[in-house]
């Protein structure tokens, strides 16, 4: 299920509490698997760790999650360090990918391979090194501006303690649209809210 801020997942009815507990220890055991920092309910602590593999465009996404929930420059940098990294970054390994499938097309035997190869190699050279370029610079800026964001403190605002579902009611304003029609003045930042943790 999704509400504002965050997704989440409910265990379906007539569990009893004992399957409950089990239940809920074993996600928090696969969310701190994958990395996540919890703060749990002591009953649901748990030193397991459950097996869980990602997938090479999953992990790819978590640097989008991780750079959507940062609230610093910094946050923003080391994600995209694992982007931009000149030895083993993402691009620098995709960089790897499109010249090993264009060096396979180029003695294939029909007569489009050296086409298409030849097309790969003009992406990487061409277009992924200014894709890349681009990023490192992005990157840099972001690392010695050393900021908080203005927007992105946890929620201030949270709901009482004692309500059955925290994520039912979070009191933060809806993000503010940005008009996409050329030439119009963009709209107003929202006041600093956050997001909740």
């Amino acid at each position: 299920m999704v509400r504002r801020h965050e997704t989440y997942h409910r265990l379906p009815t007539g569990l009893d509490q004992d399957e409950e507990i089990r239940l809920a220890t074993r996600a928090v055991a696969r969310l701190q698997t994958v990395g996540y920092d919890l703060d749990t309910d002591p009953v649901f602590a748990t030193e397991r760790h459950e097996p869980h593999y990602l997938t090479l465009g999953d992990q790819v996404r978590h640097l989008a999650v991780r750079i959507g929930e940062a609230e610093s420059t910094e946050e923003v940098a080391d994600a995209l360090t694992e982007l931009t990294a000149s030895h083993d970054g993402i691009l620098t390994t995709l960089a790897k990918v499109l010249t090993a499938t264009a060096d396979f097309l180029q003695d294939l035997g029909e007569p489009a391979d050296p086409h298409t190869a030849a097309q790969l190699h003009y992406l990487v050279d061409e277009r992924l090194n200014v894709i890349t370029s681009d990023l490192r610079h992005v990157r840099n800026q972001l690392a010695d501006r050393q900021a908080a964001h203005p927007h992105r403190a946890p929620c201030p605002q949270e709901v009482a303690g004692n309500e059955r579902e925290k994520s039912a009611s979070c009191p933060c304003p809806a993000p503010t649209r940005i008009s996409t029609t050329p030439n119009a003045p963009a709209a107003a930042p929202p006041a600093p809210a956050g997001r909740r943790r």
